[in-house]
């Protein structure tokens, strides 16, 4: 054979075999792209509660097993905005914001109490206003002292609890970033909370995205900023500052929240940012005392973790949720 009619040959070869595969792709394609346009579809609605007007987010089918997303400081359910299409497809997913965050109204601190036991009583009236009897608890952060009040109040309802960087053990706190807290929660003083205050200011949001991630050239800008802007409104540094103080009243339920753990055993998937300075790896161990079959994996990230790894985080929920809840599609 000639070298032109080699080279003839050899593209017929190839583009036959491009076309195969192209024609076998194809499908896979198709699948993918359908399976990207029915998890991305996420509703933004508002219900009232208590008066309030609470905006939440809500994405798969509503006789899916139920996943309740309760976000931290100083977030809201935006956190949450890459981590729904990845589950939206098996779960029924609603993320709400509480009140004086994202979305949802913030009320006048004369009008309503700025309290973690007033939040997780709104959340727990939110639940029963959008017809969540049973659910799966995902707590970060300030999630956290919400979620587990909602947990050992009802735990009939929670069908399995994912923690992310959300804290129930003295260990979680013992660190340098709570010294100055606990000063004020021993004395709320106005030159104790102004120690507290710089906290709420643009470096520091723009610290708690990117402290201890990977590659910060990953971590959009636009989650710093969204929730600046939400702390800049007149107001909310005052409530975020009596939210502080409200925190002290969490370590006093941690024997309660641990006494939940070990009487019910609900199902954990511990996903954890191993460097993350508001809680470290110190406050994430200390669940396996109490829940032994436990699932713990720590991430190389910070605080918020399902900015640099939603995808490895949705994974591991897919895989926990799909052996735990067995009616997940």
């Amino acid at each position: 054979m000639n070298r032109s009619r080699f080279l003839i040959h050899t593209a017929a070869a190839t583009a036959f075999a491009l076309a195969a595969h192209a024609t076998q792709a194809a499908p896979d394609a198709a699948k993918a792209a359908a399976n990207v346009a029915s998890t991305a579809d996420v509703s933004y609605q508002t219900v009232k509660v208590d008066g309030l007007n609470i905006f939440y987010r809500e994405a798969g089918p509503k006789d899916a097993p139920t996943l309740l997303l309760l976000h931290g400081f100083p977030t809201s359910s935006q956190m949450f905005r890459n981590l729904i299409p990845l589950l939206a497809d098996r779960y029924h997913v609603i993320a709400p914001d509480y009140p004086g965050y994202g979305q949802s109204d913030m009320p006048a601190m004369d009008k309503f109490t700025y309290s973690f036991d007033r939040l997780a009583q709104v959340m727990d009236k939110f639940t029963e206003t959008v017809g969540v009897s049973r659910y799966a608890l995902y707590v970060q952060d300030y999630g956290a002292p919400v979620g587990f009040r909602l947990a050992a109040a009802h735990p009939e309802r929670i069908s399995a609890i994912v923690v992310q960087n959300g804290n129930a053990y003295n260990e979680g706190i013992d660190n340098e970033f709570w010294a100055p807290m606990k000063t004020y929660w021993s004395d709320k003083s106005e030159a104790n909370g102004a120690k507290l205050r710089p906290l709420f200011e643009l470096g520091a949001t723009k610290w708690q995205y990117t402290e201890g991630v990977r590659d910060a050239t990953r971590i959009s800008p636009d989650a710093w900023t969204v929730d600046q802007a939400k702390l800049d409104r007149p107001g909310n540094k005052d409530i975020q500052l009596e939210l502080f103080y409200s925190y002290g009243t969490n370590p006093g339920h941690y024997a309660e929240w641990q006494s939940y753990f070990r009487k019910y055993q609900p199902p954990m998937l511990i996903v954890w940012g191993k460097n993350d300075k508001i809680f470290p790896a110190a406050g994430a161990h200390p669940y396996l005392r109490d829940l032994p079959k436990a699932e713990l994996h720590l991430l190389d990230t910070g605080h918020f973790a399902l900015e640099e790894d939603s995808a490895a985080i949705g994974a591991y929920m897919r895989s926990f949720l799909g052996r735990t809840l067995k009616s997940g599609k």
